[in-house]
């Protein structure tokens, strides 16, 4: 049973940081970070392969946000420095069926239950 529980997220002023921790459980793949804003749809963030040694980022986000994981941990993080306000959403992590970085939302399958990033201005 594949158990995802994030954390790490609260509300910050715009130009912030803050780190989100993903424990995972049950699974070993490639993980993504995913954010779903108030009458948006859900979209990619941030992924990384099994081992680490490829990430993929939204142009959004590339260069203020790092994903990275301890599998000895069975964490994934996301560290998000230079937050704007349309950063705010709520945050997902999620497990692929791959070993390797993707994007879609289509290719995962498991999903944690979200944890709220507010940045105000």
């Amino acid at each position: 049973q594949v158990q995802l529980v994030e954390s790490g997220g609260g509300l910050v002023q715009a130009g912030g940081s803050l780190r989100l921790s993903c424990a995972a459980s049950g699974t070993k793949s490639a993980m993504g970070w995913f954010r779903q804003a108030p009458g948006k749809e859900r979209e990619f963030v941030a992924a990384i392969s099994w081992g680490g040694g490829s990430t993929a980022y939204a142009d959004s986000v590339k260069g203020r946000f790092t994903i990275s994981r301890d599998n000895a941990k069975n964490t994934v993080y996301l560290q998000m420095n230079s937050l704007k306000p349309e950063d705010t959403a709520v945050y997902y992590c999620a497990a692929s069926r791959a070993l390797t970085v993707v994007v879609s939302t289509r290719q995962y399958a498991y999903w944690g239950q979200g944890t709220q990033v507010t940045v105000s201005s």
